[in-house]
C-alpha cells in the first residue's frame, strides 16, 4: 500500500510503501528476484555437474565449492569499487547485468556426457559455457549484493526510527526469494531439464533489472539526497 507524504521542509511529497519509503519495495523486489536466481542455480549445481556432465562427487564439491566461496568474496571489491569510482546505482546496475548473463548462459545445457570405453566423454562446449557463467555470476554478485544493501541504509536518516524495520522487510525478500527458488528451480530442472532449471532463474534476474532500473530514478533517488550524492559519480 502506498501513500504520499510531504517533507518537513515542505518539499514535494514522498510516496511511501507500508509506512516505508517507496524506493524500499524497488530493492525488495530486486533483491527477491537475485536471491531467486542465485539460489535456484546453486540449487541444481551439483545435479547438473555429476548427472549431466559426469563429474565425480569430489570435483563437483570442489568446483561448487569454489563458486561459492568466489561469490561470498568478491562483494568487499565490488563495494571498493563502487565507493571509490562507479557509484551504487551503477555498481548495482552492472552487477544485475552479469547475473543475467551468467544465469541466462547457464540455461545452455549441450549434450549429457557419455562414457565411452571407460573415458568420459563430455560437451566441452557447454563446459567452458558453465565455467565462464559461473564466473559472471560471482563477479555479479560481487557487484550488486554490498551495494543494493547500502542503498537500502541510504533510504534513511540516521536518526530514522524506520530504519530497522525497513532493513527487516528487506531481508524478508532475501528470505522468500531464497525458499522459494529452492522449490521452483528445483521442481522445474528435474521435471523438464536442467536448461529450463538454470533459464528461470536467469529471466527472473532480468526481471529484477528492469524492476531496478525503471525503479531508481522515481522512487529512490527522487526521494533521498543522500542516495543522490552517494550514488551518482
Amino acid at each position: 500500500m502506498t501513500a504520499a507524504t510531504t517533507g518537513a521542509s515542505g518539499a514535494q511529497p514522498q510516496v511511501v510503501w507500508f509506512g516505508q519509503p517507496r524506493g524500499l519495495f524497488t530493492l525488495f523486489m530486486t533483491e527477491m528476484w537475485e536471491r531467486f536466481a542465485f539460489y535456484g542455480m546453486k540449487t541444481l549445481l551439483f545435479l547438473y555437474l555429476v548427472k549431466h556432465h559426469q563429474f565425480d562427487d569430489a570435483s563437483g564439491y570442489l568446483l561448487l565449492g569454489t563458486y561459492a566461496g568466489l561469490a561470498y568474496a568478491l562483494p568487499l571489491i565490488g563495494g571498493m569499487l563502487a565507493d571509490r569510482y562507479l557509484g551504487m546505482r551503477l555498481a548495482v546496475v552492472i552487477g544485475g547485468v552479469l547475473l543475467a548473463l551468467g544465469q541466462l548462459g547457464m540455461a545452455y545445457v549441450g549434450d549429457p556426457a557419455r562414457n565411452e570405453a571407460g573415458a568420459i566423454v563430455r560437451d566441452q562446449t557447454a563446459v567452458q559455457v558453465m565455467y565462464f557463467s559461473l564466473a559472471l555470476i560471482a563477479l555479479g554478485v560481487g557487484y550488486l549484493k554490498p551495494n543494493i544493501s547500502t542503498i537500502v541504509g541510504r533510504l534513511y536518516a540516521d536518526s530514522d526510527p524506520r530504519r530497522e524495520s525497513g532493513f527487516t522487510i528487506f531481508y524478508m525478500g532475501i528470505n522468500i526469494g531464497a525458499m522459494a527458488s529452492s522449490l521452483v528451480c528445483a521442481y522445474i530442472g528435474e521435471k523438464y531439464g536442467y536448461g529450463y532449471g538454470f533459464g528461470i532463474a536467469g529471466l527472473l534476474m532480468a526481471v529484477g533489472l528492469v524492476n531496478f532500473v525503471l525503479g531508481q530514478n522515481t522512487s529512490m533517488v527522487s526521494q533521498s539526497p543522500r542516495i543522490q550524492s552517494a550514488c551518482i559519480r
